[in-house]
């Protein structure tokens, strides 16, 4: 039995060196940075470094220095060996969702210390990870200026970069969450869609560990809630294994499917796990059709107006349409049913419509 261990612990062993030696080769003039990340990390973080090397972007390797290697490793083991919860988060799940640096291609940059000094005292008395990622979605993007805004720089910002612009769009956003979450040990992981099922726009969103993946959209928190958002009608349509149609979650783990990235359509650096069974579930009984409502000004930007929906049955319904503040594919969405006549007032204009399948209802407001 002894000579067995000893036999799979030499194959584990010289098949991880040969691995880490190809990571070597591949990293060019960046070599003598890799090497010395590999030479001076702590046996205590030997593993996560080794799992980092093994696992990150090509064009990585060959740029990102020795001391940043070591100082994300550092830091990331600090936050989950200093977490609460830890015990609840295992090793491979630590690997992949808090120990990387970075989403995708954003920027990168140095954001655990800063992170976790300014919001570890926000969840110190939260009791479960799902509590404190409510809690964090609630409170950081007050905290740094940064709200939603189609009109921010670019679609891949870094947190500095949408802390700088003071906005970003649902990448942005959420990539600011995730981050967050990691600097204070909690799992978290970017996910996304190219296309909704109706061609009104892409999304990106946060998945969060505890004890299983839940979902929420950065800045989109639904009161105290979990695995709830104003997308779950266009989630469960969400087609499996389609590179368009499809919900992916980004995993620096071996995988064959890649993240498709809406804002560079032909890149295929960054992994990717097809999580769009998750999303079916969420599916509405088929007599039941999702109705979406946007008023328009006159300048084409989207407003918020009050709303009075009337059908059969003494149904009546009031709310408000979704300015600019909200995510371009977000707007006012109510459940009705099929094959029924509602009327829709907005701003003294009304409108009779029959509801047949899905669909947006725009108003111009004059």
């Amino acid at each position: 039995m002894v000579n067995i261990i000893f036999k799979i612990t030499f194959f584990v062993s010289i098949t991880l060196s040969n691995n880490l030696e190809n990571c070597i080769d591949l990293s060019g003039k960046n070599r003598s940075e890799i090497e010395l990340a590999l030479l001076k990390v702590p046996k205590s973080q030997e593993n996560g470094l080794n799992w980092l090397i093994l696992n990150m972007p090509k064009e990585d390797l060959k740029d990102l220095s020795s001391e940043f290697l070591l100082t994300n490793t550092k830091l990331a083991y600090e936050a989950w060996n200093n977490s609460p919860f830890k015990n609840s988060i295992p090793e491979d799940i630590f690997l992949d969702n808090i120990l990387p640096y970075a989403n995708l291609n954003e920027k990168r940059e140095e954001w655990r210390y800063g992170l976790r000094s300014t919001f570890s005292s926000y969840i110190k008395d939260a009791k479960t990870i799902s509590e404190a990622v409510v809690i964090l979605n609630q409170k950081i993007f007050s905290k740094l200026g940064v709200i939603y805004s189609t009109k921010r720089p670019k679609a891949d910002q870094s947190p500095s970069e949408s802390i700088q612009a003071g906005m970003a769009s649902c990448t942005g956003l959420s990539i600011l969450l995730i981050n967050t979450c990691r600097s204070l040990g909690i799992p978290a992981r970017f996910v996304g869609t190219p296309s909704w099922y109706n061609n009104s726009g892409n999304h990106s969103w946060v998945e969060i560990w505890d004890n299983g993946w839940h979902y929420t959209g950065a800045a989109e928190p639904v009161d105290n809630l979990l695995n709830v958002s104003w997308f779950d009608h266009y989630a469960s349509k969400a087609i499996k294994g389609d590179q368009k149609y499809g919900i992916f979650a980004v995993t620096w783990n071996s995988s064959e499917q890649f993240f498709p990235m809406d804002w560079l359509p032909d890149v295929k650096t960054y992994k990717a796990l097809d999580v769009t069974d998750r999303y079916n579930k969420l599916k509405e009984k088929s007599n039941l059709a999702s109705i979406g409502f946007k008023a328009i000004n006159g300048e084409g930007v989207r407003s918020s107006e009050k709303i009075i929906i009337n059908g059969p049955e003494s149904y009546l319904f009031e709310g408000k349409t979704y300015d600019e503040s909200k995510d371009a594919n977000d707007c006012l969405t109510i459940i009705l049913p099929k094959n029924k006549y509602f009327t829709v007032n907005i701003n003294n204009k009304s409108k009779k419509i029959f509801i047949l399948n899905d669909t947006i209802i725009e108003f111009i407001i004059d």
